[in-house]
């Protein structure tokens, strides 16, 4: 008998460690539930509820397939290695297949769980799946993991010309096991149950994921360069959270992409190319933390940034927290991400600016609350964003890059229309009043909408002193000689 344990990758179509166990012989299923170790990690509630939607809506997948589910709990990934253990054992498990996850818990929890099951004469098997390379054969010409996207990008492309990952068919029905499924729980303690309007923004399942890459590639993707950065068209994919759950893989983004392109890479449409560029993105953020442990560990990726005199200001913080800043564009993005779970990409760049250079908050109180949030929160891709926005990431673009929220505002919200959905105090305003009510003199007041808790010019000039007077690199290096 195998076992199929399911992790971030809630999918029965193109899932590696499931064909491979199914290819081997009968198969079973599980899915641990570890809600403190959730809590640890700063898990949104409505993340965890769309992860047990999936899992039931697999669930049913499985059972098309006579692959029974199961479910057990482990309270935190310490436990699970012994939860896995007695299960194999109950059930005469002779391999357990799963797919890589990526970051020091995961690699801990699953090296404890090959370690335990191998010394009881059990297989433990982990394959590459929500990557398109493995961690470690994407490197520089010294061997060492690439800090800068574009340099990892070519060597990307110059990879899927040589090799395309193909995906994978679902597996075969099985003869029916003697093993009755378990229910999958409705909710798990300490997370709160999202109300119907967020749930119906993300509705569960393969099909959907299918259906929004499908719509995606036929009618928007080849827009999607020109209109990406503008929160009031639909110009995403809305894929995020089915990627980040693994309800849809990168393999079949990729083939989709490349179909609507001609299957080119880097030429054709813009919008395809682009868009393919986003999911090595997202890659490389996960390679990033495979190779960069530190980033794991709330550390900043560059070390010398550790020295940055972060202020505490926790009226501030609370204010950027709710939505209050004066800035509407700001208040208008956190507003969609408390009411959907999910928040534009552009705007994750500007409100993260906002509070990291503006404020003078560290990047790490801004990247628990998106993680407390977002139904697509994700540890690389939320910690490399929250990074790169804070200038203490991987980026080759120097710290003195600043967006100002009021010329974003302007520039991707012109008309004003994502505000005026978003923050209806403001709805009377004219386009060029609604990007900075502060302007309007004493109307502000009647809209009955806050003054700005931030000089921009006098906070950028803050901003920048505070990175020009950080010891650089060379001297870190020579204070641990």
């Amino acid at each position: 008998m195998q076992l199929f344990w399911l992790r971030s990758d809630l999918r029965h179509m193109d899932n590696t460690a499931l064909s491979a166990a199914a290819e081997r012989g009968p198969t079973l299923a599980v899915y641990v539930i570890s809600p403190q170790q959730w809590l640890m990690h700063d898990d949104a509630a409505c993340k965890v509820d769309f992860w047990l939607r999936n899992v039931h809506t697999l669930s049913e997948r499985l059972r098309q397939l006579n692959i029974p589910l199961l479910i057990r709990t482990a309270a935190t990934w310490e436990d699970v290695p012994s939860v896995l253990l007695t299960l194999c054992q109950e059930q005469g498990i002779q391999a357990l297949h799963t797919n890589q996850e990526y970051g020091i818990n995961e690699t801990r929890r699953d090296t404890a769980v090959a370690q335990t099951l191998e010394a009881h004469g059990i297989a433990f098997h982990s394959y590459l799946d929500q990557l398109l390379f493995q961690p470690g054969s994407i490197l520089t010409q010294s061997g060492s993991y690439f800090q800068v996207f574009s340099q990892f990008r070519r060597v990307c492309y110059n990879r899927l010309h040589m090799a395309l990952p193909q995906t994978l068919a679902a597996p075969a029905v099985q003869a029916p096991l003697n093993i009755q499924s378990d229910p999958v729980p409705a909710a798990v303690d300490g997370f709160a149950t999202p109300d119907d309007a967020l749930r119906a923004l993300w509705p569960a399942g393969e099909q959907e994921a299918q259906t929004r890459l499908a719509r995606f590639a036929d009618e928007h993707i080849h827009y999607y360069k020109d209109e990406r950065d503008l929160p009031a068209k639909p110009g995403t994919s809305q894929l995020s959270a089915y990627l980040a759950a693994g309800v849809i893989s990168p393999r079949q983004c990729l083939h989709a992409a490349l179909m609507s392109n001609n299957g080119e890479f880097e030429s054709g449409s813009p919008g395809a190319s682009t868009w393919i560029t986003e999911l090595l993105w997202r890659e490389f953020y996960k390679h990033i933390l495979v190779g960069y442990p530190r980033v794991s560990r709330h550390r900043a990726f560059r070390p010398e940034t550790e020295f940055l005199p972060w202020r505490e200001a926790p009226q501030e913080l609370a204010a950027w927290k709710q939505g209050r800043t004066g800035f509407p564009i700001i208040d208008a993005a956190i507003r969609q991400l408390l009411e959907t779970g999910w928040m534009h990409n552009r705007l994750r760049m500007v409100v993260a600016m906002f509070l990291t250079k503006n404020l003078l908050i560290d990047w790490r109180e801004g990247e628990r609350f998106f993680m407390q949030h977002l139904i697509d929160g994700d540890l690389a891709a939320n910690n490399g964003g929250w990074q790169w926005s804070s200038s203490t990431g991987t980026d080759s673009v120097p710290y003195f890059r600043i967006f100002n929220p009021l010329s974003q505002s302007e520039r991707f919200d012109p008309e004003g229309t994502f505000i005026k959905h978003w923050l209806p105090e403001l709805a009377d305003l004219n386009k060029k009043q609604v990007h900075n009510p502060a302007s309007v003199g004493g109307l502000f007041g009647a809209v009955n909408y806050p003054a700005p808790i931030v000089n921009l010019s006098q906070s950028r000039d803050r901003a920048l002193s505070a990175f020009k007077n950080l010891p650089t690199r060379h001297m870190l290096e020579m204070s641990h000689d």
